[in-house]
């Protein structure tokens, strides 16, 4: 999560504020913003790998929002276990492929 922060703040930001202010509607009327975050963060290769290690948690983490759309915090639990797969995840292979840019010359 801190990685999907560092990368795609601005996006997650918008989204977090979304299902925030839209507690019985966020799905719906949230959904665009979502689509950003997945847009955003699909193309990040470490965040790519924790996706790939960590599917099952994350898709039992989403099923249970779109079954508790009223109240997401009840998925809490599925949030943790999705976070603590992604903790054990090696993300130094990951890491390595990552780009620095190079400074222009000015």
């Amino acid at each position: 999560m801190n990685i999907t922060a560092k990368y795609c703040q601005k996006e997650m930001e918008e989204y977090g504020s979304c299902v925030a202010s839209n507690p019985s509607t966020w799905q719906h009327h949230c959904h665009e913003l979502k689509m950003k975050v997945a847009n955003c963060t699909s193309s990040h290769p470490v965040i790519q790998k924790i996706r790939s290690s960590c599917s099952k948690e994350f898709v039992q983490f989403e099923h249970c929002l779109r079954e508790n759309q009223a109240d997401p915090t009840s998925c809490q639990p599925h949030i943790a276990r999705f976070l603590g797969c992604a903790e054990t995840v090696d993300l130094s292979e990951a890491e390595a492929t990552i780009e620095t840019p190079v400074p222009q010359p000015t």
